[in-house]
């Protein structure tokens, strides 16, 4: 972030943990923060992914940001976390390393516990205004099975990872999101794998040509959201970062639906 986006992403974090905005409620819209703040749009939206990331903003619909709601269970307290005392790399290469690391969990004698290092990845579900959301039919070789993804691969070291989600969906699809919304980073596999996953949602597409990364495209077609579920439990949707984000989709419209029959 630059001096400027550093002092919009300050001013809004400053607010949040002042209370000016309760929980629950609604940011104002990108447009009345923009010309609030004096800040271009690009740049606000890479300051609301960075809140969305840490867990100060959450993403409700298309570009609409709220303050996550009041929970009631509380983070407990007492509880040690484990101590690192150093690691060493058994392997490594440019797409994986495979490491050891000298650890001591609270009231057990340390150890040496395996440790497999993965890029980060960014992950895209594109929906468009007919429900249906743009997906790949392709084979995987490790499990040996044919299945449904989502776009997606690995953040270029210093690379945005909402760029890289644009980059990948264009690459592999043909097609262009009009919008992009980061969604939640979590990781996939925390007991053994550092494999960090940042999952995006867009909305609508323009078609741009055809897909470039043809390793990687297989068979494209947009699929009907009414579908998901089926798909599910044929066992035909394949990595978690396709389910992660199919499942937020399936249950934001969920709540949402709920909401307004009330």
């Amino acid at each position: 972030m630059g001096p400027k986006t550093t002092k919009v992403y300050e001013t809004l974090r400053e607010r949040l943990v002042a209370g000016r905005y309760a929980p629950g409620d609604k940011l104002p819209s990108e447009r009345t923060l923009v010309e609030e703040l004096g800040i271009g749009r690009t740049a606000l939206r890479q300051v609301l992914s960075r809140l969305v990331t840490e867990g100060a903003l959450e993403v409700r619909g298309r570009s609409s940001y709220r303050v996550p709601g009041a929970v009631s269970v509380k983070r407990p307290e007492g509880v040690e976390p484990w101590r690192i005392h150093g690691e060493r790399d058994v392997y490594d290469n440019r797409w994986v390393r495979l490491q050891l690391w000298d650890v001591e969990p609270p009231g057990v004698r340390r150890f040496e516990h395996h440790v497999v290092r993965l890029h980060r990845v960014a992950i895209t579900a594109v929906v468009d205004d007919q429900d249906r959301v743009l997906m790949m039919w392709r084979y995987r070789f490790v499990p040996k099975q044919f299945g449904w993804e989502l776009p997606g691969g690995i953040v270029d070291e210093g690379e945005d990872p909402m760029d890289t989600a644009l980059r990948e969906t264009v690459e592999e699809t043909g097609w262009r999101p009009n919008s992009l919304e980061h969604i939640v980073s979590y990781q996939p596999m925390v007991g053994m794998v550092d494999s960090p996953h940042e999952i995006f949602v867009g909305h609508g597409a323009e078609k741009v040509g055809e897909p470039t990364d043809l390793e990687e495209a297989g068979h494209i077609e947009w699929v009907p959201l009414a579908d998901i579920p089926g798909l599910m439990a044929r066992g035909e949707l394949l990595g978690s970062g396709t389910l992660v984000a199919l499942l937020h989709i399936l249950a934001v419209r969920r709540t949402q639906g709920l909401t307004s029959a009330h």
